[in-house]
């Protein structure tokens, strides 16, 4: 039926020339175009071993023989390009070496095939399974063998030996091979790419769990600020004498808006802790800042790192979300430095500058192997997230010398600096 898609599909692709190169190995690189190679050496061979069993074996002497010969060959190398296309050259030049051959068949001796024909023939239909669909790579091998039917039929020498059986098993067995080492193929890159799709998952639940975290442990910060608003403007009134009835009102606007933020804030934060129950950033917790950086580093050297300890500048309490963040990152590279540099000597390094703070922790090479790590190897993301937030930046890689180095630029605004957060927020604007 001509309106039938599949017939319509399968006759398309029986009489294509389109480009289909033969893809090279994936493992190892350095095997990469072996398959390319195996096909120019079986083209050389099979195409030697053509014109021999002409000459010697049907006693063929015509110069049509070399022409022959070289097809055969020829078309074993078209089909690493333009598999389909090789195949119907493959067939003709078969149909052309059985005629050349017909009136020198003597007794017992296979004809249409020759007794190599079959196996000269069979990589071409491997070479086609490998790279089309199943349906496809039957209806090649039925079209082969049914041309070499209807030659017997017509044309078969009387002394001759049918190799019809010979070519329907040899080119079966090619396409079963074919279409094997195909779905071999199509689900190793499947797999890759599902792996490919399983880690970009990984890294973005990875980066929005950090972020869930930031935000939970950030709350107390944001709650601790909006109370002190809400009881400012509670008090506020009771500081001025004979306060206006406006001022009353704007101090009771200012305090109502701060306790439904809060409000606000607490629906939000139980969301968030009731999905991480777990977590250890819970409100009943005081969050760490740089003042707690002597506790954690005896809790390193106490696991059985070197770790040595410099500040420089004037040391000064910051924003809580800046000590915080300050804090993770140290603590995050520690543990980098517990995982995967054991036995190394760590250098935390804290310089308080004008405007900003910087943090440096460096590692110099571990003496021994490291024990294989469970995390997910996000660690660098979290402290990337903390830093960024804040506006500053952190870097992290090898160092020349061997070991590791984690560094960042947080902003430093103190306590009560309300003027520089005015100041950025007009700027964004």
């Amino acid at each position: 039926m001509p309106g039938d898609p599949v017939r319509g599909g399968l006759a398309q692709e029986l009489f294509t020339l389109k480009k289909d190169p033969l893809p090279p190995m994936a493992r190892p690189r350095l095997l990469a175009r072996l398959p390319h190679v195996l096909v120019v050496y079986a083209a050389v061979f099979f195409g030697s071993l053509t014109s021999t069993q002409l000459q010697d074996h049907y006693d063929v002497h015509d110069p049509s023989i070399v022409l022959l010969s070289l097809f055969t060959g020829f078309s074993l190398v078209i089909a690493m390009f333009r598999p389909i296309g090789a195949w119907w050259l493959g067939l003709l030049n078969a149909g052309f070496i059985a005629w050349v051959i017909r009136d020198h068949v003597g007794q017992g001796q296979a004809w249409p095939w020759t007794a190599i024909g079959p196996f000269s023939f069979a990589p071409l239909i491997l070479l086609v399974a490998l790279r089309v669909p199943p349906r496809v790579t039957i209806a090649v091998i039925s079209v082969s063998v049914a041309a070499g039917a209807v030659a017997e039929g017509a044309f078969k020498p009387e002394k001759s030996r049918s190799s019809l059986l010979v070519a329907l098993l040899v080119f079966g067995f090619a396409g079963l091979l074919g279409y094997a080492l195909r779905a071999m193929r199509l689900a190793r890159g499947q797999l890759v790419a599902q792996e490919t799709i399983a880690e970009e998952e990984r890294a973005r639940r990875t980066l929005l769990e950090e972020r869930s975290r930031i935000a939970r442990e950030l709350h107390d910060v944001v709650a601790h600020h909006m109370s002190v608003i809400s009881i400012q403007a509670q008090v506020a009134p009771h500081l001025v004498e004979n306060p206006s009835e406006e001022l009353k009102e704007n101090l009771a606007g200012i305090r109502q808006n701060a306790l439904e933020a809060l409000t606000e804030l607490r629906r939000v934060l139980g969301v968030l802790r009731s999905e991480h129950p777990d977590d250890p950033a819970n409100p009943h917790h005081p969050q760490p800042t740089l003042a707690d950086l002597d506790g954690l580093v005896d809790n390193v050297r106490a696991a059985g790192l070197e770790v040595a300890t410099e500040i420089a500048g004037i040391r000064r309490p910051l924003t809580p979300g800046a000590e915080l963040t300050a804090y993770r990152i140290v603590q995050e590279a520690l543990s980098n430095c517990l995982r995967h540099a054991p036995g190394s000597r760590v250098e935390v390094g804290i310089a308080y500058g004008p405007r900003e703070l910087h943090l440096c922790v460096a590692n110099s090479a571990p003496t021994r192997a490291a024990a294989p790590s469970p995390g997910a190897g996000h660690g660098l993301l979290g402290m990337r997230e903390r830093a960024g937030m804040l506006g500053g930046e952190l870097a992290a890689g090898p160092r020349p010398g061997g070991g590791y180095e984690v560094s960042a630029v947080l902003p430093m605004d103190l306590p009560g600096g309300a003027a520089s957060g005015t100041d950025e927020t007009e700027k964004a604007s």
